[in-house]
């Protein structure tokens, strides 16, 4: 075949095929105006990571990454700033204030400018501007942030503020100073039907429609077997006033990828076992439970109204008080991210 083409026509078919085992792009284009500046783009994604309305977004694909220098954004798979700060913030205000050295008051309260001492939220050199976003723009509304003097709510120094985590605490912290109670009459309790004549965010709250604690299959054997809920290594059982994905005012107390729903007849564990319920600010269900047959901190299964799959595959495992079903045999079964370490594998404990 070469040898009935001509020169010319010889020499374009060689070019051709040497281009066509070219690496893409040649080492010497990386430097030209088509590739020039990559870190310009990156910078700016960045940028766009950073802004608040994209924290949710960014959290969710981000996961379970570090990001590198503390500043997040591109690169690493690592959570962005917003998530950074708000995490430390948890861990601090949640669990690590008296180890840290930084004094919580009897409603979970710390000074501003101590919380932005230490050490990991000191490394993230954030504004108070930035705090205020993280309290405001949480998505589950985390925190709590209040001025040392109610004139002064204009002022910008750290040193004239107070911040708390709502709820959630593993630290030791007084119910009654943190939380609003729930009764079963509030005007037992001599305020009115919707809380008029206590103090604002402070008087008790009658007992919610719904309240529904998310959990597990992993943990659901460890459920039955301990005899109900437990607190484990908080202060409290979480629980929610609906579903996430009702939206209204749900705005925390259940993980969105909870497999397990656990309704619970708040009424009847309040008039038979005189259980202690609460409301957080953020609108999260809590309780101390009680102690049974040795185990502290439990909310007994008799008080579960009902157990239902969020899968269509997984029906009514429990009812009235009373065991239905168990999980299908050949149900898959997963520990859920973050809660391998704390909640073992294998449903052995109750979440």
């Amino acid at each position: 075949m070469l040898k009935s083409l001509q020169l010319p026509t010889l020499a374009r078919a060689i070019n051709s095929l040497r281009a066509q085992h070219t690496p893409y792009p040649p080492k010497r284009n990386l430097s030209s105006t088509s590739f020039s500046h990559p870190q310009r783009a990156h910078l700016h994604l960045t940028t766009m990571d950073q802004s608040p309305t994209n924290n949710s977004r960014n959290h969710s694909n981000r996961r379970g990454g570090r990001s590198r220098g503390g500043h997040g954004g591109g690169g690493g798979g690592g959570p962005n700033r917003d998530v950074q700060l708000s995490k430390a913030l948890s861990k601090l205000l949640r669990h690590q204030a008296e180890s840290a050295g930084v004094q919580l008051d009897r409603e979970g309260f710390a000074a501003l400018d101590r919380v932005l001492a230490w050490g990991p939220i000191k490394s993230l050199k954030p504004s108070f501007s930035e705090i205020q976003s993280a309290v405001r723009d949480s998505d589950k509304q985390r925190f709590a942030l209040k001025p040392k003097d109610p004139a002064q709510t204009d002022s910008e120094d750290p040193a004239d503020w107070l911040i708390r985590a709502n709820q959630g605490h593993s630290i030791k912290l007084e119910s009654e100073a943190l939380l609003r109670p729930i009764v079963l009459d509030v005007k037992e309790v001599g305020v009115g039907a919707e809380g008029e004549g206590a103090e604002e965010g402070k008087g008790p709250v009658p007992v919610p429609e719904t309240v529904v604690h998310g959990t597990y299959f992993a943990f659901w054997p460890g459920i039955v077997e301990s005899g109900g809920l437990r607190v484990m290594g908080r202060q409290h059982v979480h629980c929610s006033i609906g579903l996430p994905e009702e939206g209204k005012e749900v705005v925390s107390g259940m993980r969105r990828d909870a497999e397990l729903l656990v309704y619970i007849d708040v009424e009847r564990s309040i008039r038979e076992a005189g259980m202690k319920w609460w409301m957080s600010e953020n609108g999260v269900v809590l309780t101390e439970g009680v102690e049974e047959n040795g185990v502290g901190g439990l909310v007994p299964s008799r008080f579960f109204k009902k157990v239902v799959g969020r899968k269509k595959d997984v029906g009514v495992l429990w009812e009235d008080g009373e065991k239905k079903a168990d999980l299908p045999a050949d149900l898959k079964v997963v520990v859920p991210v973050g809660k391998g370490g704390r909640g073992g594998r294998g449903g052995r404990r109750g979440r």
